[in-house]
């Protein structure tokens, strides 16, 4: 998830040139042909997205979480205790006022297409979530990219992960996962 992260960061030419290069092997000579740049340019483009994705494993390590995962996994659990709720001002006050919520459906399931940003809009989100979500669901807490998340079950399956970026006591980022594929891996347990 934290790879997806990274390249949504990147611009298209930089994903390109990286993916084709540095994932599958592609020489430059046939990532520019490709793309319609030079392979100089291609060098370029994928150097600069190797300088993003060493960034991010750099911030990534730096000591903006809470001190302790039990604390973390509190700030989770509260938070699904307000949604369970719908307690609209308590999910607002375990969000950072500029988070964003970001889902990945492949085009194989009902989510929200473009990010949500705020901490006022990501509870009025989650809430109508709540409010139209067929049948019952069960929240199940889980450890997802090696922090506290959540699993969503409906009818013993999992629907739905979510994976939650916490910083200062507060949820900054929250990945939702709805993609069957990639659900799979959750659905074998």
């Amino acid at each position: 998830m934290a790879f997806l992260v990274v390249l949504d960061s990147m611009t298209p030419a930089e994903r390109v040139a990286f993916v084709l290069h540095d994932v599958f092997g592609y020489p430059f000579a046939e990532v520019a042909e490709i793309t319609g740049r030079t392979p100089a340019a291609c060098r370029q483009l994928a150097s600069s997205a190797r300088r993003r994705v060493s960034t991010t494993r750099t911030s990534a390590t730096l000591p903006n979480w809470p001190s302790s995962a039990s604390q973390r996994a509190n700030i989770v659990r509260d938070f699904k205790a307000a949604w369970q709720a719908k307690d609209i001002a308590a999910l607002i006050g375990l969000l950072d006022p500029d988070a964003t919520a970001v889902a990945d459906s492949g085009g194989l399931a009902l989510s929200f297409l473009d990010p949500i940003k705020g901490a006022e809009q990501i509870a009025r989100g989650w809430i109508e979530i709540a409010n139209r979500t067929p049948g019952p669901m069960t929240l199940l807490e889980r450890t997802v990219n090696g922090q506290p998340g959540l699993a969503a079950e409906q009818d013993g399956v999992v629907v739905t992960v979510f994976a939650f970026d916490v910083v200062d006591d507060r949820i900054r980022h929250i990945w939702v996962i709805r993609n069957p594929e990639k659900l799979r891996p959750w659905t074998m347990n």
